[in-house]
């Protein structure tokens, strides 16, 4: 970690934070799921055109096809966990959804033991538990208010499945090319993926509401722009399932986003389990952290 400037554990942090925001602009916006997605990811491309053909474009020469592969394999899972997470919204709660989506550890977990042969320590996964329990309790409230809230829930955990394969194919590819390429190659494969999805449902290309562009904007700029590229950055340096835990922070900030600017009821059972997931987080970076100073240490020597 020695030869980036930016630690990565502060743009992780500032990631969260950013993706926060996704599930309250998703509530917000009257088109349907697949339009929502599609959008968020075309004006993302669109922004970041201009950049990609001045500086990066020549990169494209030497991309091996193993990474065009896990590349469009990675706009794939990216494409529909947004369809699959924006659809669980109309079902159940911000607090519930968000937490479910990120609910990423479990699948994290086992993919970087099989695909990377990553370890984690005896706290490490129990960290992991604590901060899963808490999701678990957050959710419970669901299963108490209705069948519908129930299914938005599943939702939720399929699109959790969804983003989790997208970061471990996107592990592999990303500490071969440079941020800019690699996340304009996958939101491209992700945007074309999403217009045929939305051509083949038949949902309306034009916005349900004129308000919809300005959500679709900020979707671009802040979650995804700021939020999921600074996730795809913070990649080269730690592992998936260190950013995993760390995106289990986004259902704080949404649920309390949630609270002031939709009105949404904050019950019991989402602030215990809220407080859960904090202190699972918060061990398991810490622990995470004394494991790269050790190693860094040992090789030093």
């Amino acid at each position: 970690m020695r030869d980036q400037k930016v630690n990565p554990y502060l743009a992780l942090a500032i990631g969260v934070i950013a993706v926060s925001t996704s599930a309250i602009l998703v509530k917000v916006a009257a088109s349907p799921s697949g339009v929502i997605a599609f959008y968020r990811l075309f004006f993302s491309v669109l922004f970041m055109l201009p950049l990609f053909l001045l500086k990066y474009a020549g990169e494209l020469r030497f991309i091996t096809m193993r990474d065009w592969l896990y590349s469009i394999v990675a706009g794939l899972f990216l494409a529909f966990h947004f369809i699959f997470w924006f659809e669980s919204l109309n079902f159940t709660s911000v607090a519930s959804s968000t937490v479910l989506v990120t609910l990423q550890p479990i699948f994290a977990f086992i993919g970087t033991y099989f695909f990377f042969k990553e370890r984690l320590s005896g706290k490490a996964i129990l960290s992991g538990i604590i901060a899963v329990a808490g999701s678990v309790i957050i959710s419970w409230g669901d299963f108490q208010i209705s069948g519908a809230a129930l299914f938005g829930d599943f939702l939720a955990l399929a699109a959790c499945a969804l983003v989790t394969a997208y970061l471990l194919f996107g592990q592999t590819v990303r500490k071969r090319l440079s941020l800019i390429t690699y996340t304009f190659v996958v939101y491209t494969i992700s945007t074309i993926t999403l217009f045929i999805y939305i051509l083949a449902v038949n949902e309306p290309i034009i916005p349900a509401e004129r308000k919809d562009w300005i959500y679709f904007i900020l979707l671009a700029l802040i979650p995804t722009l700021l939020g999921h590229t600074l996730f795809n950055w913070s990649i080269k340096w730690l592992s998936t399932s260190t950013i995993s835990m760390a995106i289990l922070f986004e259902p704080v900030g949404a649920t309390i986003m949630a609270y002031f600017l939709l009105g949404e009821n904050v019950i019991a059972t989402q602030m215990i389990g809220g407080l859960v997931i904090i202190i699972g987080i918060s061990l398991f970076l810490i622990d995470e952290r004394k494991v790269k100073i050790k190693h860094m240490r040992e090789h030093s020597v």
